[in-house]
């Protein structure tokens, strides 16, 4: 089947005269141009080429076992912490306070405790604690001493010197 439709003239701007003919199209040759399409009046749906998969019970119940162990872990922690730091232990026991401390050994330790204005002194350690004395005159309160700076802490105090 041949096309029919004559081929369209050269320009006059192509560099070839006007005065020769175009090539004729081989007789094998397709159309230049395709018959259109019919315009769509509704829009194409596109499907994903895989649908995600609903999320296993396994896994959604291994995530949430992480969490609450993750979020127990966090408070037991921080109850551990709160425990150790002295300035909790103050707030909690209005009436008791240590007063000094003197550690004997690893688990060994002599305590004044101030309890209601009397002052008492406890031996602390693997065997429980027990009372030693009641003090019939309080322990003079000592004025902290400072801590023996570190060389570090020597050079680092040095150095912000010389720049201030």
């Amino acid at each position: 089947m041949q096309d029919a439709t004559p081929a369209p003239a050269p320009a006059a701007g192509d560099g070839m005269a006007a005065s020769q003919p175009a090539p004729a199209a081989p007789a094998t040759a397709q159309p230049a141009m395709l018959p259109p399409r019919p315009a769509q009046t509704h829009a194409l749906a596109l499907q994903p080429a895989h649908a995600p998969a609903a999320p296993s019970a396994a896994g959604t119940l291994g995530g949430t076992l992480f969490a609450l162990a993750l979020v127990l872990g966090l408070i037991f922690g921080l109850a551990w912490l709160a425990r150790r730091m002295p300035g909790f232990a103050q707030a909690r026991h209005g009436g008791l306070r240590v007063v000094t401390s003197l550690a004997l050994g690893a688990r060994e330790r002599l305590l004044v405790v101030e309890v209601g204005g009397t002052q008492l002194l406890l031996s602390s350690g693997a065997s429980g604690t027990r009372l030693l004395h009641t003090l019939a005159q309080p322990l003079p309160e000592a004025a902290p001493a400072p801590a023996a700076a570190s060389p570090f802490a020597q050079v680092l105090a040095q150095h912000f010197r010389k720049q201030a």
